[in-house]
């Protein structure tokens, strides 16, 4: 019989206090080996916080945190050569060359020795920092300043990468880039991803994990979370004809709640039933409109974002 997989993150039921102020709330969460999981929720709803706790910076209030089956705090060696964590502000040594700044964390790390150099050239390689290995970091634009923090979270090979806003502050050219470098781990780590911007969350991530007031309201694949909101599924028809009266009719059809027209463009809101698409095309064709286009679209990351956040604040 094969033995259950360790999760590589696991919390559960964890809280951290501040003093009166409740920064986390019985939050729980796993992350599988090789998952990219994307990390999400408003200002103030808690997410650095989780993020520090799984770094060891600090342990939770009550809870638990386990990093590959270890306690942090029990085990804070060991789970800190587990664990890349890149901060929102990461911290730099304006002062120090690339290559330098790379071997002192490769120090700070307790990496042998005989293995800081490679460690030092693979991460080189990995981020594309060849070209800026000898300049200082002062100097160096955002979009390499990012690099440099990618790499030092790369430092030492652990399993599991942290990431909390690594794109912020970067050009749309800056943000594919880490992007893709992001996406090159796919399945050779773990990478809890947190970001602002919604559209990478969902191109580079399987799942995702939504926090708001410090308390989990969200957790699965996007259209494991439509289907949790009871989501209206959407048809978009695009037709010539008289589209007042196609209109008029799809607006009969049994599980239609909202129809929206822009010019030819029809937005078809209805329930979840499997022939809603054909009998949205039936009423068209019945009203004498003939159809230029007819798809259904998923419902989108930021949609179940403002949805999700919004339950959370009207609770």
């Amino acid at each position: 019989m094969t033995a259950p997989v360790e999760p590589a993150i696991a919390l559960r039921a964890v809280c951290k206090r501040f003093g009166a102020v409740e920064a986390v709330r019985d939050v729980s969460f796993r992350l599988a080996p090789g998952e990219i999981v994307g990390f999400l929720g408003p200002n103030g709803a808690g997410k650095t916080t989780t993020l520090r706790m799984l770094a060891g910076i600090f342990p939770p209030t009550t809870g638990d945190v386990r990093i590959t089956g270890r306690d942090p705090m029990r085990d804070p060696e060991v789970c800190r050569r587990a664990v890349g964590y890149f901060p929102e502000n990461a911290p730099f040594y304006p002062e120090l060359t690339v290559l330098e700044f790379l071997r002192f964390v490769a120090r700070a790390k307790r990496l042998a020795r005989a293995a800081r150099e490679e460690a030092v050239g693979s991460v080189l390689e990995q981020c594309a920092l060849g070209a800026v290995a000898r300049r200082r970091v002062g100097t160096l634009s955002k979009g390499y300043r990012q690099r440099v923090g990618l790499a030092q979270a790369l430092c030492g090979d652990p399993p599991i990468l942290i990431l909390d806003e690594p794109t912020i502050g970067l050009d749309p050219s800056q943000v594919v880039e880490i992007r893709e470098l992001v996406g090159t781990l796919r399945g050779a780590r773990t990478v809890l991803f947190s970001s602002h911007i919604l559209s990478e969350v969902e191109a580079l991530c399987e799942r995702v994990v939504v926090i708001a007031g410090g308390r989990l309201v969200g957790e699965g694949t996007p259209a494991e979370l439509a289907a949790r909101l009871g989501r209206r599924r959407r048809v978009l028809v695009r037709v010539d004809g008289a589209v007042a009266a196609v209109a008029t009719a799809v607006e009969r059809v049994a599980g239609v709640v909202t129809v929206t027209v822009r010019d030819d463009l029809l937005s078809v809101d209805g329930g979840g039933d499997d022939d809603l698409v054909r009998a949205v095309a039936d009423a068209v064709l019945a009203a004498g409109g003939r159809l230029r286009e007819l798809r259904e679209e998923p419902l989108a990351l930021e949609e179940i974002f403002l949805r999700l956040v919004a339950e959370r604040r009207e609770d």
